[in-house]
């Protein structure tokens, strides 16, 4: 590239020229120059320009560490954070559904309300300041453990149903219970009114709960079942988190008298009805005791050899039948027998029947209007008979246990 030179006689001109756009460039750039008048000098660590910011103190440590298989559902989840606060902890899981949990009161810990899911990956973001409000984060992910088998609980209660005043809440489950405690614990049932509602275990598969007297009319009820990564047995999980509402209706309590041989319905006290009726033949006594109608049916089939009596009976069109026992023992209509025995005698073969039509087709029949009447959860007290008292597994019928017996456990 050619030299430039400067014409003659202008030297001293650009000379001039070239200071002046060095002393320009000098102040645009923010040289080493004073500050004007008013302006404040950036300090040592007072701002994000500073080359010398100190590190926030607070150290947040997650446990299980990042990356980390295989982690129990219960226990093993903490976030903590030495010289300082939590500000935000946030767990999600691999659908994006956020677990609750709690900051302790000091602010130094968090731990998880529930248990977590079993093969589920989860991330973990925390947050911490320091006590000069210097924030510092953790982010870590880590995956629940493989369970080798699961289990579920049945329960005999549906959702928006309205129950009478003696039903329970039944929980089978689908696979034997090594750690009841853990189980009963993740399993609640709450009343508006409120009552205290205990549960008791009957064997290592069945789980009921119930008040110590009959709910109140018009109690609102809920279960609340979290057994999602409840370990129940080892390497067996639980998979379950859902809540079931139902509601109590008026109080029905019918009172059978084997010796009469009649039956008086009462709402709230008050007998509304009496009923003929017809129980157990000698031999094949009703249970005595109180059972709580299980199952409605307008039609049923009965066959003896269900129930240990051969080929007695088979009769296919039973009508108007109420379950009151697992073992067989129900309230129904009956259309084959002398309607004579109803009221005077007891010729069935355990169960409480009253006159009824074939094929369950008149509602003005005793059985019809007890059928119509009746509601799953009602109670029906049976005394007088020979028989023993229904064992309280034996159906729903957990109301003849003792209450000091009922929270004792198994």
């Amino acid at each position: 590239m050619p030299a430039i030179r400067p014409a003659p006689g202008a030297t001293g001109g650009l000379l001039a020229l070239v200071l002046g756009v060095v002393l320009l460039l000098a102040t645009a750039c923010g040289g080493s120059g004073q500050p004007k008048s008013g302006s404040t000098a950036a300090q040592p660590g007072a701002g994000a320009g500073s080359g010398d910011l100190q590190a926030s103190q607070a150290v947040v440590d997650v446990t299980p560490g990042d990356g980390a298989t295989d982690v129990a559902t219960s226990g093993a989840l903490k976030v903590s954070v030495s010289q300082g606060k939590l500000t935000s902890v946030q767990v999600k899981d691999s659908k994006g559904d956020v677990v609750a949990g709690t900051v302790s009161s000091n602010g130094t810990s968090w731990t998880p309300n529930t248990n977590l899911s079993v093969s589920t990956q989860y991330t973990v973001d925390a947050v911490a300041k320091d006590s000069q409000g210097r924030e510092s984060a953790k982010h870590a992910s880590f995956t629940t453990v493989v369970p080798k088998d699961t289990f579920v609980g049945y329960f005999n209660v549906d959702p928006g149903a309205t129950y009478g005043v003696g039903e329970e809440v039944s929980l089978s489950f689908n696979q034997p219970i090594a750690d009841e405690k853990a189980v009963e614990d993740a399993l609640t049932v709450t009343s508006s009114p409120s009552v205290p509602v205990v549960g008791h275990w009957f064997g290592d598969q069945r789980l009921d709960f119930r008040p110590q007297s009959y709910w109140a009319p018009g109690t609102q009820v809920t279960l609340h079942l979290r057994l999602d990564g409840v370990e129940g047995s080892p390497g067996v999980y639980g998979i379950q988190s859902k809540d079931v509402s139902f509601s109590i209706g008026r109080n029905q309590v019918s009172y059978v008298d084997a010796n009469t041989h009649m039956m008086r319905v009462t709402q709230d006290g008050r007998t509304i009805k009496t009923i003929p009726i017809t129980a157990g033949q000698p031999g094949k006594t009703t249970y005595n005791g109180a059972m709580v109608i299980s199952e409605k049916d307008v039609v049923t089939e009965m066959n003896g050899t269900t129930v240990g009596y051969g080929g007695e009976y088979d009769i296919k069109d039973v009508p108007h039948a109420m379950r009151l026992t697992q073992s067989g023992t129900f309230i129904h209509g009956n259309y084959w027998a002398d309607p004579s025995v109803f009221g005077s005698a007891n010729t069935s073969h355990g169960c409480v029947s009253m006159q009824d039509v074939r094929g369950a087709g008149d509602p003005g029949t005793p059985a019809a209007w007890f059928f119509d009447h009746s509601l799953i959860g009602d109670v029906v007290v049976v005394s007088n008979s020979p028989d023993r008292t229904v064992q309280p597994d034996n159906g729903f019928n957990g109301w003849n246990m003792p209450w000091s017996q009922w929270v004792a456990g198994d």
